[in-house]
């Protein structure tokens, strides 16, 4: 069954960490990118990290580059695949809510290539 399973999230104070993970099943067998987006009351959505299976290649926004940090692990067989956003130095303009995406395909593209989404997790950052 395809699945797209996002957790974690919470509150913290400005300057902590929080992770994320989202657990991707079935789409995972082949060649595929998974992504976190984030929306923020007001504003566009806006792709803040994506990782491509094929390469291992990853990608972040100018706004998050250098405090967070994406990661994959992925069984054996490829059925599951664990993608963990690791956010380090939170700011109150990371308060969003966050979404995890999946395609099929080896290129981490925009939020309109994404057929499969989870679940959002709020996260919520004071100063």
């Amino acid at each position: 069954e395809v699945q797209l399973q996002a957790s974690g999230g919470g509150l913290v104070q400005a300057g902590g960490s929080l992770t994320l993970s989202c657990t991707a099943s079935e789409f995972t067998m082949g060649d595929h990118a998974i992504a976190w987006f984030r929306q923020a009351p007001g504003k566009e959505r806006e792709r803040v990290s994506c990782i491509a299976s094929y390469d291992g290649s990853t990608h972040y926004s100018d706004s998050v580059k250098g405090r967070f940090t994406i990661t994959s692990s992925t069984t054996r067989n490829r059925y599951q695949n664990t993608v963990t956003l690791q956010m380090n130095n939170l700011k109150p303009t990371d308060t969003a809510v966050y979404y995890c995406a999946g395609r099929a395909g080896r290129l981490c593209l925009g939020a309109e290539y994404f057929g499969l989404w989870g679940q959002g997790t709020l996260v919520t950052v004071s100063s």
